[in-house]
């Protein structure tokens, strides 16, 4: 509430905000051979709410397109959404959800569905530095949906920072927020990191 109102309009806004379910201590789960995936101990505890009406708020005035990961949490707080993505994690523990789903108001109709596991062995081809982290081709592929020119993405709950990193690799511009200092810091090095080592066939914006 802070920076937003700051800010020029963007492009779009792609972001993953606390669900007010008080996962921030992580989650547990299963990999190979039902052996039990020892989760690292996350500081903090951002996810005992969710962001107020005011917030969200000013998240739809700052882009005319806006995707917010969480949506069916939201369903009181956002308007009436009919372009949902829907993420299929392909679970095999029935403990855990089938999917996500992202709200967005972009003007469709439609509703989009990506297939992309994230347990198990497989959901150890990325380090995960936070409790709640989106696969980088998750949003990925929640950028591409976005309707051209979608130049300019801003994350206001950036955390670890895999939309900035997704933006780095898709030669966008990224402005990313985050008021836990230390995930700042992570999602900073994670985001120059990309800068670094950008797509060699997507034209690159210059990092500031």
């Amino acid at each position: 509430m802070d920076v937003l109102p700051t800010l020029d309009s963007v492009d779009a806004v792609v972001t993953d905000p606390p669900y007010g379910i008080k996962q921030d201590k992580g989650f547990g789960g299963f990999g190979g051979f039902g052996k039990p995936i020892k989760r690292n101990v996350y500081a903090g505890t951002w996810d005992q709410q969710r962001p107020s009406q005011e917030i969200f708020n000013q998240i739809l005035l700052s882009a005319k397109n806006c995707v917010i990961f969480g949506g069916n949490y939201f369903t009181d707080l956002l308007p009436v959404g009919r372009h949902w993505f829907v993420w299929d994690k392909r679970n095999t523990m029935p403990s855990f959800s089938d999917c996500e789903l992202a709200w967005s108001n972009i003007d469709k109709k439609s509703v989009k569905l990506l297939t992309y596991e994230y347990n198990g062995l497989l959901g150890r081809r990325e380090e995960r530095v936070h409790p709640t982290q989106k696969p980088y081709e998750v949003m990925r592929w929640c950028i591409e949906k976005l309707p051209k020119p979608s130049d300019v993405i801003l994350d206001p709950f950036m955390g670890s920072g895999t939309t900035g990193v997704a933006c780095a690799k898709m030669g966008r511009e990224f402005i990313g927020i985050e008021k836990d200092a230390k995930y700042f810091d992570i999602a900073c090095e994670r985001i120059r990191d990309a800068y670094r080592q950008p797509d060699l066939f997507v034209p690159q914006p210059i990092a500031i």
